[in-house]
């Protein structure tokens, strides 16, 4: 028997990064406003660290919408792989030339990811371990994460193109 609801247990799974940051913030302002010396350096180092794990912490969280989902994504050799009920696949990182988001007309929205010759992938969003798909988006020349988050929180009526490869006219 637990003494933590199952909705709060989730969210502070889901914001994990962020306490975790708080709490080398506040042990680093803690050795940076009593400590002297070389253990306040430490203690103004950590409080720089402890921001920033809470800054990544944020976008993180902000990123992972749901669990339970259909399916489970893993990210392995600069592929994304997904392993779903009734369909999969994979995508090269390096092929890929667009990532939507496409709504659901009922169910659960879906990230799409393209690469030429192949189908398109089709993720939901709450699949297990989709949040994997944070650090392989960041690996994409241009992808702008804050567009990502925005086009989740607000989860349009239509399809919302996040990322687009960039090709390069010859003439």
């Amino acid at each position: 028997m637990g003494f933590v609801r199952p909705q709060s247990k989730a969210q502070i799974w889901r914001w994990r990064e962020v306490f975790l940051g708080l709490a080398v913030v506040l042990w680093g302002g803690w050795l940076a406003l009593t400590g002297t010396g070389f253990i306040a350096w430490i203690g103004w180092a950590l409080l720089v660290a402890g921001g920033l794990w809470m800054f990544a912490g944020v976008q993180r969280a902000r990123f992972r919408v749901g669990t339970g989902g259909a399916g489970t994504v893993q990210v392995d050799e600069r592929e994304v792989i997904y392993f779903g009920p009734l369909e999969g696949g994979s995508v090269s990182i390096e092929a890929m030339i667009r990532v939507e988001l496409v709504p659901a007309k009922s169910g659960v929205h879906r990230w799409v990811l393209l690469e030429p010759g192949r189908n398109p992938l089709s993720i939901p969003i709450d699949a297990d371990h989709v949040d994997d798909l944070f650090d392989a988006f960041e690996a994409l020349h241009g992808f702008e994460m804050q567009a990502a988050l925005a086009a989740l929180n607000r989860l349009s009526s239509d399809p919302v193109v996040i990322w687009q490869k960039r090709t390069v006219a010859l003439h």
